[in-house]
């Protein structure tokens, strides 16, 4: 990777793409031969929303390079609760860890943060902005089902304050990829996204309303929950709550072959009857959080001398 930090997926080309996505698959093929490759390495982990399978594989992954992790634990249990701002946080933290992953609820926290700190940064999600690392392992599933180039992907759900939804997008334009997203008009990707997708060379971007009409030529389905934390108006979420439902009635129009993907956690957009059947990847998609993020960090420590072989 060329960069110190990873605030968004907008930094990263194709190339640096596919070279996290190949020793992705590496480490996924061969986990002992890196399993003291960050020996001695610690991981800080700043958390300042609720999070599970971001934090728990993040620690799994710096743990299975031999490194180990310091956790500022709760808001509530630091001296964040004592007024402390984020710039004397991170700066304070980068002192124990040889790297930092920071969730927050502000958009724009990772990269202000990025700029008083030297060790790598990565964000782990802030308010309705991003969430690169998260995009990664969306696209080694997407890789490992269906391929990233001449590939059909229908996006569907929240896709205002959807975090995953708007780093994705970005992502897929790097790749041969018609992009369908499919909302209610309140949840509609915000314009500035959208135009800056339309900016990307030869970017195939559509809206909708509705699934059905081009349910049967999708090779993907990534599905997200309407997220209430993200509302400013709960009088809004009441509104869309429970809308946009996948159970096996509606994919009887769908390609035998069709991936679906969430992000997780779910609430009642994808009914428990799809867990079984051929479509369902998003188990997968978590699990694969691992060797990601284990590429991730290995490629970053690596280069500002983490304690990695050389």
């Amino acid at each position: 990777m060329r960069h110190d930090h990873l605030i968004t997926s907008k930094q990263l080309s194709r190339a640096d793409i596919e070279a996290i996505l190949d020793r992705a698959a590496e480490i996924d093929a061969d986990r002992a031969a890196v399993a003291d490759r960050h020996a001695g390495s610690l991981l800080g982990l700043l958390f300042f929303e609720p999070s599970t399978r971001t934090k728990m594989s993040f620690e799994t992954a710096m743990k299975r390079l031999g490194g180990d992790v310091v956790d500022m634990g709760s808001v509530e249990s630091s001296s964040v609760k004592k007024g402390e701002t984020l710039a004397d946080t991170v700066r304070v933290i980068e002192g124990y860890a040889d790297a930092l992953v920071l969730r927050h609820p502000k958009q724009g926290a990772a990269k202000m943060a990025s700029e008083y700190v030297d060790v790598p940064l990565l964000n782990a999600g802030d308010g309705a902005g991003h969430h690169p690392t998260q995009t990664m392992l969306d696209l080694y599933t997407i890789r490992e089902n269906a391929g990233l180039d001449d590939l059909t992907i229908g996006i569907m759900g929240d896709l205002k304050y959807g975090r995953t939804v708007h780093s994705l997008a970005h992502a897929l334009t790097n790749f041969d990829t018609r992009q369908h997203f499919i909302s209610p008009e309140s949840l509609q990707l915000p314009r500035e996204v959208i135009y800056d997708l339309h900016q990307a060379q030869d970017a195939q971007v559509r809206e909708h309303e509705t699934l059905e009409d081009i349910l049967p030529s999708l090779d993907v389905l990534y599905v997200t929950r309407i997220q209430q934390e993200r509302f400013p108006d709960k009088d809004e979420y009441q509104k869309v709550a429970g809308e946009y439902q996948i159970d096996k009635r509606i994919l009887e129009a769908a390609r035998d072959d069709l991936t679906i993907m969430h992000p997780l956690p779910r609430v009642d957009e994808i009914a428990p009857e799809i867990d079984e059947t051929e479509h369902a990847a998003y188990f997968e998609q978590a699990h694969n959080g691992v060797p990601v993020r284990m590429a991730l960090l290995d490629l970053l420590l690596s280069k500002n001398g983490g304690g990695a072989d050389e």
